[in-house]
């Protein structure tokens, strides 16, 4: 049989952590947005019986908190009471009134649904569970799809504007436009009942309307100055690994903070598929294969660009440190102090000079080092 003080004791962990995630759960972006939203589809079905369950949660949470309360006070006391109350059925969750031709003789007025803390706690977890993964897939679902659903409207407006007055392709880019608005306009309340399959779907018409508008020749032009454009960028993305790993290196020496740069995809081989393509022709199959291997290569150019930002801010921080450590050496210099302040100045050395560098450690050590030149001076 469990033991009564130490299921509450369990009770009361678990019931801060209920606390903490109900608050959390209830600030979430996706949660406010599900609230303030007119909902439709299999959304608004899923949501409503998600709030049904985030209301049975807060009722329990305050049922739950009663019961540990009344646990408490007769934790003392122990006994059959105390032990009834966290491990019995203690919580009422429901009173019904049961019908007069439905009771016996003997039978009671009103039915009581009841269960133990340790039950109501379990029943919760599902209920948190239920919320949850609503909130989450259909945060998840507009946190994708609306800025890929905007990317495909600013490529159907590219195509349109290109198209002009020439009627080539205008049929495809008009089916995507009323595909597009209808997923948009779906997407903004029933975010669980699109497909995002659609939007591969609107691309692919994009994509071949503006085929059809663009001639063999200018197909040429504009996708052989992209490919151009994709081998001056492959040799950015190559300059910037080279850098940040040099950067890394750097900082690793000094910080010893374990900076590598990421093993990221080996850009060349499909690059070096589109040149094949262009070589062969094929020119109609380069552009989304094109823009993939862009998209793909500005990615790990943004990813190797942040290691190198990184291990400058640790660099800039030791050299501000170190600046501001031999400023306020000079002025203990002057004054005469640096003699008393030995000690507080090999601290700092030892702290800002010698590799590895901690650099929180570095900054007490600089900042009680000041404070000792501004008290001595004092």
């Amino acid at each position: 049989m469990l033991d009564p003080r130490a299921e509450l004791a369990r009770l009361e962990a678990a019931v801060a952590r209920v606390a903490e995630n109900l608050v959390e759960l209830d600030d979430s972006v996706a949660k406010r947005d599900l609230d303030a939203r007119s909902l439709t589809g299999r959304t608004a079905s899923a949501w409503a019986s998600a709030k049904d369950a985030l209301t049975r949660l807060w009722e329990g949470y305050r049922q739950l908190t009663a019961a540990i309360t009344e646990a408490r006070a007769l934790r003392d006391v122990g006994g059959p009471a105390f032990a009834h109350q966290v491990l019995g059925r203690s919580i009422t969750l429901s009173t019904s009134v049961v019908p007069l031709h439905q009771r016996g003789l003997l039978g009671a007025g009103q039915e009581r649904r009841t269960c133990s803390p340790g039950e109501l706690l379990a029943t919760m977890e599902d209920a948190f569970r239920t919320v949850a993964d609503v909130a989450t897939r259909a945060g998840d679902a507009w946190q994708r799809l609306l800025p890929a659903s905007a990317d495909a409207a600013a490529a159907v407006a590219n195509v349109r504007r290109l198209i002009g007055r020439d009627q080539q392709g205008l049929a495809l880019l008009d089916e995507a436009d009323r595909r597009l608005r209808y997923f948009t306009q779906t997407m903004g309340s029933d975010p669980l009942g699109v497909d995002e399959a659609e939007l591969t779907a609107i691309r692919a018409l994009v994509d071949r309307a503006d085929a059809e508008r663009t001639s063999a020749g200018e197909l040429r032009e504009v996708l052989g100055q992209r490919l151009a454009e994709a081998h001056k960028l492959l040799a950015e993305v190559d300059a910037a690994e080279q850098a940040a790993a040099e950067a890394a290196a750097h900082v690793a020496d000094r910080f010893g903070s374990g900076f590598v740069v990421a093993d990221g995809p080996d850009l060349r081989p499909d690059l070096m598929a589109v040149d094949a393509l262009a070589s062969a022709g094929h020119w109609a199959l380069i552009s989304p294969r094109l823009a993939e291997w862009t998209r793909r290569a500005r990615a790990r150019l943004d990813e190797v660009s942040v290691t190198s930002e990184r291990a400058g801010e640790l660099l800039s921080a030791r050299n501000e440190l170190r600046g501001r450590f031999e400023s306020y050496q000079a002025k203990a210099k002057r004054r005469g102090l640096d003699g008393s302040l030995g000690s507080a100045a090999d601290r700092v050395r030892e702290a800002l000079y010698v590799a590895p560098i901690d650099l929180e450690a570095a900054r007490a050590a600089v900042n009680a080092y000041q404070d000792a030149v501004r008290e001595a001076a004092s």
